[in-house]
């Protein structure tokens, strides 16, 4: 435990609805939620005008818009949620070379290590530095942490949202944590919580007065312990600034259970390739794949394969899946399939599949081409049968996902409100504009096309610098302030 609160936990408020209502001038200071749109998706993130209505995180999709009818409600565009956080790593790393992702908004900094504070004002000024130039840069607002350790860090930054900073002050932690519910500790999740209610657990307080020798009898001795520390304030875990991937995967779960053995096939080969995409992103390769079904009556199998090396090659990855595939009975029906690759390294060796496969391919069809090795894992054509499968609405939502960006011919730069019945309803605006006006197309109208996402801020401050001289213009307290919690 630490004698000056230097470790900082930044987490972006409401990232994913708070970037889109950035990206869209006509939905901000409205309910947006985040996720899948289907009857059976669920909720990513809701903006805090959505959670006023009750909607939150991992909420069945069906029972937020029952909650929230008139919310705006849009499907996740993940390339554009990367690149802000890519921004705000950049940032985080001016301040240490100890910097622990935790996921795209949120992360651990030693600033200690980095030797950018060593007291309480110095970190409550970096803290605050901070929040300003994610502001500047993204256009997004972070809540900051500031403790002796990573827990109390994030507790602190809980505490502090949305749009704040709250110090806690290295020697007030159980007076601090004693009132407070057991979920706030690290590791203790419902059924944790709901074991230790049944033996009248339900404060951070109760958990201390039982003594380390109940918490072991109730949960074992590893998890006993650790619970019993963490309610007394302490936790020495360090900032670790590599957290090593286990694996890469993508899954998707189905509005209706897919039944053709076909369109299943196809559905795999198209998440290979997806996967395929993650794993070269991240500038990895893989030796094992992984292929996840979940069928009509929530059972889920899993199968693996392991490859004789490495490999980032899609073709290899889709052969991989489809012969996994093959060992499943999907008779009944599946919801939800799933391709990974686990086994991690960060090279790529020559894999005999891909060359046998693309022999094989040039022996059945001599005009056919190989698969090139900077193939970009594009999803295979889909099969008539497949496509039989998809109402033309359902084809629509595909191509036209809510929420995601497209370009006009005469109209320039806009987002999708809603395609169905062969029309597709488009708002034309952009992250600095006024509001704009919609206007409907026909789905296959030639002068509409999909397009990237366009930077929340067009001019950001240059912060190459930071944080030796921070901008005079940008520094001082965010608009919220910075609070200390003795």
């Amino acid at each position: 435990m630490r004698a000056a609160p230097t470790i900082l936990h930044l987490d972006m408020d409401a990232f994913y609805a708070s970037a889109e209502q950035a990206a869209k001038p006509s939905l901000r200071g409205k309910p947006v939620v985040v996720g899948g749109l289907g009857p059976r998706g669920v909720v990513a993130t809701a903006s805090y005008e959505a959670r006023r209505f009750g909607v939150h995180s991992a909420m069945p999709m069906a029972q937020a818009r029952r909650l929230a009818p008139n919310a705006a409600y849009l499907v996740p565009r993940f390339q554009l949620y990367r690149t802000v956080s890519d921004q705000v790593m950049e940032l985080l790393a001016r301040l240490s070379p100890l910097v622990e992702p935790l996921s795209l908004d949120e992360a651990f900094v030693d600033l200690e290590a980095g030797g950018t504070a060593d007291d309480t004002a110095s970190a409550l000024e970096i803290g605050e530095q901070l929040r300003t130039a994610i502001k500047a840069v993204t256009g997004l607002t972070g809540s900051v942490g500031l403790a002796g350790s990573k827990m109390l860090a994030k507790i602190a930054s809980e505490e502090a949202k949305p749009d704040g900073l709250l110090v806690i002050e290295p020697g007030t932690e159980r007076e601090l944590l004693a009132p407070m519910s057991v979920r706030i500790l690290p590791g203790v999740g419902p059924a944790t919580a709901d074991h230790l209610r049944r033996a009248g657990m339900t404060t951070v307080h109760d958990l201390v007065e039982a003594g380390e020798d109940e918490l072991v009898r109730l949960l074992g001795k590893a998890h006993g312990g650790s619970l019993h520390r963490m309610a007394f304030g302490y936790d020495d875990r360090p900032v670790v600034a590599e957290r090593d991937a286990k694996s890469v995967s993508v899954e998707d779960t189905f509005d209706a259970d897919l039944h053709d053995r076909v369109r299943i096939r196809t559905e795999v080969e198209r998440l290979a390739g997806r996967c395929v995409q993650r794993l070269r992103g991240a500038g990895r390769s893989g030796r094992t794949v992984v292929l996840k079904v979940r069928r009509y009556d929530f059972s889920t199998l899993t199968r693996s394969e392991t490859l004789r090396g490495p490999t980032d090659d899609p073709t290899v990855v889709r052969e991989a899946a489809a012969r996994l595939l093959e060992a499943v009975d999907t008779t009944g029906g599946v919801r939800l399939l799933g391709v990974g690759v686990t086994g991690l390294a960060d090279y790529t060796q020559e894999d005999l599949f891909a060359q046998a496969a693309g022999e094989r391919a040039a022996t059945e069809d001599p005009a056919a081409e190989t698969t090139p090795s900077g193939d970009d894992g594009a999803e295979p054509p889909d099969d008539p049968r497949a496509e039989a499968e998809e109402t033309a609405e359902q084809r629509a939502a595909r191509r036209w996902p809510a929420g995601h960006d497209v370009r006009h011919g005469a109209y320039g730069h806009g987002w999708v409100q809603g395609s169905g019945v062969g029309r597709v309803t488009v708002r034309f605006e952009e992250p600095e504009s006024a509001p704009g006006r919609v206007r409907t197309f026909r789905i296959d109208d030639p002068e509409l096309r999909p397009a990237d996402p366009l930077p929340l801020v067009r001019d950001p401050v240059d912060y190459s610098s930071w944080p030796a001289s921070l901008p005079k213009s940008l520094s001082g307290p965010g608009p919220s302030g910075g609070e200390s919690r003795p």
